[in-house]
């Protein structure tokens, strides 16, 4: 583009440059197809000036700058420097402003929103549809987001709707045109004044919208996941831009029978002293219904039972997360006369035998 070496040193780069762009600039060139010209080879100068951005367009072309905005592009960039004091103008307030549109998408994109949404357990391991109702801004459908009532802004005198003021010189010596260009003060740019605000958005061209929306919940749903809405975050802040997205982040509700791990569900049972000694069975409640779980004689406390498939569906496939019990052993805290001669004697035996009970009260 510049029509220098692929090894070019930064001094032939900004040479090659400066030529090129005194000789193609709109200002000086009226040729067809000049502005184009120029704009080229101003954005081949903008990447082969910075190493880094040179860098990464050796290694993979035009892709790896191919999103730049003009500050990415022209920001560390001294135009005096290069073009030794001469001034053009470069159509807006600062130079090249309002020219690279070629590789860019346009209206600035409006941002976008995050809402959290907590579902119960039933809910991801079933999937299904959860309501989400948001509020955000949206334009003023009485004046068309304009601000103005009836939709109709004044055009500003000032300016004569264009939003900046220019100012010219010319060195008649040097054959140069010399512009200089402000913001306008009297509508700051927006080319337009409002005389008569909206009654309804009271000139902000904006009302807030509440809306209940249907998000789908997919099985198994991983805490945290964000499901991504197209279209209903922030609108844009430029005419015809387009609306962000919404992020509906997923959180789990707390659950006493519960807790989340994953796609394990893990639950603790307290049991008597007793049955961790001869053994039991317990009704556990799961997320399909109650299950029937035999505790095996000498259960220690601590102990995990695994009730295989009875978890959460795991995201994305058919597999089951699994149920763990966690075992705890109640003890005593108070003991009738009959219960503690019982101990005694158990004690007693289990001293002498060096059964279980000898290890709980030694």
């Amino acid at each position: 583009m510049l029509g220098v070496a692929k090894n070019a040193d930064q001094k032939a780069i900004k040479d090659a440059f400066r030529n090129l762009a005194l000789k193609y600039h709109p200002d000086r060139n009226k040729e067809a197809g000049a502005e184009e010209r120029f704009k080229e080879i101003a954005e081949a100068y903008a990447v082969l000036s910075d190493p880094k951005k040179r860098a990464e367009y050796d290694a993979h072309g035009f892709a790896a700058v191919e999103g730049f905005s003009q500050e990415d592009l022209f920001g560390g960039i001294n135009f005096e420097d290069i073009f030794g004091g001469l001034n053009f103008d470069f159509g807006g307030g600062s130079p090249f402003e309002g020219f690279f549109h070629r590789r860019r998408a346009g209206p600035v994109r409006g941002a976008n929103i995050e809402v959290e949404l907590s579902i119960p357990l039933e809910r991801v391991a079933s999937g299904g549809e959860e309501k989400v109702r948001l509020s955000r801004p949206s334009a003023c459908t009485a004046c068309r987001g304009t601000g103005a009532e009836g939709g109709t802004p004044k055009a500003c005198d000032t300016c004569k709707g264009s939003g900046r003021m220019t100012r010219s010189s010319r060195k008649e010596k040097e054959h140069i045109l010399i512009q200089q260009i402000s913001i306008c003060p009297a509508c700051h740019g927006r080319g337009s004044i409002i005389e008569h605000p909206c009654p309804k958005c009271h000139g902000s061209g904006e009302v807030t919208q509440e809306e209940d929306l249907t998000v789908k919940i997919p099985k198994g749903v991983e805490e945290g996941m964000a499901l991504r809405i197209p279209g209903k975050g922030m609108p844009s802040p430029d005419a015809g831009g387009v609306t962000g997205d919404l992020f509906v982040v997923v959180h789990t509700r707390h659950d006493p029978r519960f807790e989340r791990a994953g796609a394990d569900l893990l639950r603790q049972e307290t049991i008597p002293l007793t049955d961790a000694v001869l053994g039991a069975t317990l009704q556990v409640p799961t997320l399909d219904g109650s299950v029937s779980v035999t505790i095996p004689p000498g259960t220690q406390p601590g102990a995990l039972l695994r009730l295989k498939d009875k978890g959460l569906p795991e995201f994305g496939n058919g597999r089951h997360g699994e149920l763990y019990l966690r075992i705890e052993v109640r003890v005593p805290e108070k003991l009738t006369r009959e219960e503690r001669e019982l101990y005694e004697r158990l004690r007693a035996i289990g001293g002498k035998q060096g059964g279980p009970f000898s290890k709980l009260w030694k």
